[in-house]
């Protein structure tokens, strides 16, 4: 990844063989080895998962798998923060302002204070100083696919996307509205025209709800939960599509455990926000918006642990 070739032959026959889907398990992928077919679903909302423990990477769209990559994540003392992020930047040809200028291409950014998904080498275990680094043609092909606003979950397990329906509240009044109407008349509801990416956080420890465009936070309150004495759980949703049979959304469960718990439509059901922060998630309401949920403070101010990393929303 042999005839004796030259430099530039030898580089060009490794890159092209490293970019060919390996007949491997993921779990058999050799360090720098990925899969990578994206005709499998060819458009819809996109979803990463970093795990930790298996050194991996899995890309989802529309809930279908069309990537895994081995991956390097942070070694001891520089670990790799948990949690659910956004694509909050992305720069092909970029440089640590931290460490020594170092070479990131195909950045990524995660976080404001230095946590990326990027190109890097890949020794077979956790090396960086907090990055996730990827093989270069892996990297490559992620980058063209991602946008900024795209969810990142970084866990220790996580379960794979699946199907859910009509997950109740979330909707929003003014999109459960449009699809009485889109019933009745047979057409698809009307979604935001906008291209802003929005995504959509509660935590039960706050009973706060934020919403965040481009990294921004646009409306916040506090929400209205249901049995508030039961957990959330930590869940991603994003939605794949809507018309007149029904809102469906893709569906993950993480943890920093060793088991993820499968996103269940009743968790959403029982969360009501304020009427303003309604208004703000009916305004930009269409497919790929991300509705989160934890049992850990959303917020810097009451956030209990500095392990876990709800959603960075800060300003740079």
């Amino acid at each position: 990844m042999r005839l004796r070739l030259s430099p530039r032959a030898s580089a060009h026959r490794r890159n092209r063989r490293r970019s060919r889907p390996p007949p491997n398990k993921p779990a058999g992928l050799k360090p720098g080895q990925f899969e990578w077919h994206p005709d499998r679903s060819p458009s819809g909302p996109l979803a990463i998962i970093v795990s930790l423990t298996m050194q991996r990477v899995y890309v989802y769209r529309n809930g279908i798998q069309i990537g895994v990559s081995t991956c390097s994540t942070g070694k001891k003392d520089y670990e790799t923060p948990t949690g659910v992020f956004t694509i909050l930047e992305k720069e092909k040809e970029h440089y640590s302002s931290t460490y020594d200028d170092a070479a990131m291409p195909m950045m990524q950014r995660l976080t404001w204070d230095g946590i990326a998904l990027h190109a890097g080498k890949l020794p077979g275990y956790p090396a960086s100083h907090g990055c996730v680094r990827l093989p270069k043609a892996f990297a490559e092909r992620l980058y063209d696919v991602t946008q900024s606003g795209t969810p990142v979950i970084i866990a220790d397990a996580a379960s794979q996307p699946s199907s859910v329906y009509d997950p109740g509240l979330l909707l929003g009044a003014e999109a459960k509205d449009e699809l009485g109407k889109a019933s009745k008349k047979k057409k698809k509801p009307a979604f935001s025209k906008s291209n802003a990416v929005t995504s959509i956080l509660v935590s039960s420890a706050d009973k706060s709800i934020f919403v965040i465009q481009n990294g921004d936070i646009v409306a916040e309150g506090k929400a209205e939960i249901e049995d508030p004495g039961k957990k959330l759980g930590s869940n991603v949703f994003i939605l794949e599509k809507g018309d007149e049979d029904g809102f469906t959304w893709q569906a993950t469960g993480y943890s920093t455990g060793k088991k993820a718990a499968k996103p269940s439509t009743s968790v959403v059901q029982r969360i009501k926000p304020p009427a303003d922060v309604q208004a703000a998630i009916d305004e930009r309401m269409k497919p790929g918006i991300v509705f989160i949920t934890t049992d850990r403070p959303a917020t810097p101010e009451t956030r209990s642990g500095k392990d876990f990393t709800v959603m960075d929303s800060e300003g740079k």
